[in-house]
């Protein structure tokens, strides 16, 4: 299952804090670059997200949990739509709606 985890730095934390961080987990193999499906921050700094999968919440919690006391994790579960079998279906929802 597909997840995004947005998140936002807590006040103080610095860009060596989350470096320090990422390279610690990476080094332990806690990181699971295979799950990480995208990687994104916001221009300006201090806030991003991550598309992730994983197919057990719990194993997503503890990829995060490290994290928590850097910044804060505002995750929910996604599913993507193909554009043009969205469009159709669309129709066929208005269609029925009248």
């Amino acid at each position: 299952m597909l997840y995004i985890c947005e998140f936002t730095w807590f006040p103080g934390t610095t860009r060596a804090d989350v470096a320090a961080r990422v390279v610690r987990q990476h080094d332990a193999g806690a990181n699971h670059p295979e799950r990480i499906k995208g990687w994104y921050n916001l221009v300006g700094g201090g806030a991003g997200f991550l598309v992730v999968d994983y197919d057990d919440p719990h194993e997503l919690t503890g990829f995060l949990q490290p994290y928590m006391d850097l910044m804060s994790f505002d995750v929910r579960a996604i599913t993507e739509n193909a554009y043009d079998a969205t469009v159709a279906q669309s129709r066929e929802t208005a269609a029925q709606a009248g």
